[in-house]
């Protein structure tokens, strides 16, 4: 399982085939059973064969993690708002507004239960698995985000695929500078939690 020809195989069934086959029209339950046994290989390739132990580091610099954080949620934040008054000015802040019982409930569900998952497979596995088979570190880190996006192909939205490539930049270099899965998970439940708090989550599957 460590070999080049068994890792790009793996890189391609993971990262390409199974998200560009769920842009495809087929029975829900069959893309629900490839997504499950997708993510259940990624969890055991991860504990018995890269041997990865989930701890929660004590040395990790949370203070300059968040300085960077908000001083980039701020720049998206203004971005995203800006767009939403002259695109879709009716949703903006819709359901914060509207229904914040949901809003809430919707936030806690997607950090928990969507990001995390999300970050293992993204970041920890794909960092872990293909990182020695790259010499360039920017195309490793561009691939990754090409990957991640292409994982929100069936949303059937270009807005998407910009957002969560950019997205996808900026998860990628957080890891590759604390290698730390909660940190970035942390990163990606604030700004997915910003768009759908300004009014975006319509096209990206939240429930409004």
């Amino acid at each position: 399982m460590q070999s080049i020809p068994y890792k790009l195989s793996e890189f391609f069934i993971l990262f390409v085939l199974i998200p560009v086959s769920f842009a495809v029209t087929f029975p829900i339950w069959i893309k629900m059973v490839l997504g499950v046994l997708g993510f259940l290989y990624v969890i055991v390739v991860l504990l018995r064969v890269e041997k990865v132990k989930f701890r929660i580091s004590k040395n990790l610099d949370w203070s300059s993690f968040f300085k960077r954080i908000l001083l980039q949620l701020a720049g998206i934040a203004a971005l995203t708002t800006i767009y939403m008054w002259f695109v879709d000015k009716t949703n903006l802040f819709v359901v914060l507004l509207n229904k914040p019982i949901l809003w809430i409930i919707i936030l806690f569900v997607y950090s928990f239960f969507s990001v995390y998952p999300q970050e293992l497979i993204y970041r920890t596995f794909y960092f872990k698995r293909y990182q020695n088979l790259f010499k360039d570190q920017y195309l490793f880190m561009f691939l990754n985000a090409s990957v991640f996006s292409l994982a929100h192909l069936f949303f059937g939205n270009g807005l998407v695929i910009i957002l969560t490539f950019v997205g996808g930049l900026l998860f990628a270099f957080t890891f590759k500078k604390t290698t730390s899965t909660l940190m970035v998970s942390v990163e990606h439940a604030i700004y997915g939690s910003w768009l759908f708090t300004v009014g975006m989550g319509s096209m990206l599957g939240f429930p409004s």
